[in-house]
């Protein structure tokens, strides 16, 4: 009976010491695991693939893209015309914020282009080492009916430059009016 009774104290004294200690642990370990998910949801989305995480969520075709704060607005345009805003957020997830029913010819020139905004981002990187893409924005100019794709490139010193490509050829030519440092915004 002596015997039970130091068994059952010596127990009772194990728990009451372990299963804080065991329980402190398991919180620690749950953090640890909690701040490794929270910093990964923080990482940076590029253009490149907040654009592929819209056309996934939307498919169509990207007609616009850019950065405000740590949240990627994408405007993806469906083969029916429809217009339709896409944010993606830090962690790359994809939301649709709206949708107009816009005149499917207005995006005729744009559906049909052989050089897609994926394909445009990578050739103005391409022409310009180092940089990371900004905002994209299919520019079918009023005034003399060319159209171009228009990407906006950050170099690392912050610096910016706007790239023309063309949605035939996929050439990309520094633009004349719009390079320099012009931030718009304060990201």
């Amino acid at each position: 009976m002596k015997r039970n009774v130091i068994i059952s104290a010596a127990a009772a004294a194990a728990l009451t010491v372990g299963g804080p200690t065991a329980a402190a642990l398991a919180a620690t370990g749950d953090t640890a695991r909690t701040t490794t998910t929270a910093t990964a949801a923080r990482a940076d989305v590029t253009a490149e693939s907040a654009s592929a995480a819209a056309l996934k969520h939307h498919p169509g075709v990207v007609e616009s893209l850019d950065k405000d704060g740590a949240v990627w607005h994408v405007n993806v345009i469906a083969k029916n015309g429809k217009n339709t805003e896409v944010e993606v957020d830090s962690a790359g997830k994809a939301t649709t914020r709206d949708t107009d029913d816009d005149n499917g010819k207005e995006y005729a020139p744009l559906i049909a282009a052989k050089v897609d905004a994926k394909k445009a981002m990578a050739a103005a990187l391409a022409a310009n080492k180092g940089a990371k893409v900004w905002s994209v924005d299919w520019d079918d100019d009023d005034d003399n009916g060319s159209t171009y794709w228009d990407i906006e490139v950050r170099a690392s010193d912050g610096s910016t430059k706007h790239v023309h490509v063309d949605p035939t050829s996929g050439k990309a030519t520094a633009s004349t009016s719009d390079s320099g440092d012009d931030n718009d915004d304060d990201n």
